[in-house]
């Protein structure tokens, strides 16, 4: 291996542990914990190294845990509705979506309810973003309202589970009714 892909390759690992750090702390003890001085000693390096990785410091490395929360999540959603027989792909993605959010809070709290200026719906999106919308459109295929498109009703969708996942983190729906909920929202998605 070249020295200079060497490096490269360096750099690249580097960058990827602090997005680690930065994720396990923010699930350990939420995003206020996470601050490059705390980071750059989780790894081991001084907080001008993680400028370099990410010149606008915290939000950077913030966008890059909600980009890889992204991929993430388009990997469930993709992998649960290949596995998910005729006509079940759209519970299995509502139930997907909703234990990713459980399961990974701090993630889900980067990749939606912080200030990253990441688009939606542009042309521009980053390509993560696309692909996780796009999972989350194929695997909601079999929605369907009547002057709907695609994309539209996947947005719809999405903003009901997103409603769900944050009240349910908040404690303000009732646990017990958690399959009732998404056997409702799958009905109004795939009538008939």
């Amino acid at each position: 291996m070249e020295a200079r892909e060497r490096r490269a390759l360096e750099r690249q690992e580097r960058e990827q542990r602090i997005v680690d750090a930065a994720r396990a702390l923010a699930e350990a003890e939420g995003w206020s914990a996470v601050t490059t001085r705390r980071l750059a000693d989780e790894i081991g390096r001084s907080q001008p190294v993680l400028y370099g990785h990410f010149p606008d410091g915290k939000v950077g490395i913030v966008r890059a845990v909600a980009l890889q929360g992204f991929r993430d999540m388009a990997d469930v959603v993709d992998t649960v509705r290949a596995k998910a027989g005729e006509g079940e792909q759209a519970k299995a993605v509502v139930t997907a979506y909703l234990d990713f959010a459980k399961r990974r809070p701090a993630v889900y709290e980067a990749m939606f309810m912080m200030p990253l200026g990441l688009a939606f719906g542009e042309k521009s999106a980053p390509p993560e973003l696309q692909s996780g919308f796009a999972s989350l459109r194929d695997g909601l295929s079999s929605a369907h309202v009547d002057g709907v498109d695609a994309e539209t009703l996947t947005e719809v969708a999405w903003s009901a589970m997103h409603g769900i996942a944050m009240l349910t983190r908040d404690g303000r729906l009732r646990p017990r009714a958690r399959t009732a909920r998404i056997a409702a929202l799958v009905g109004l998605l795939t009538p008939g």
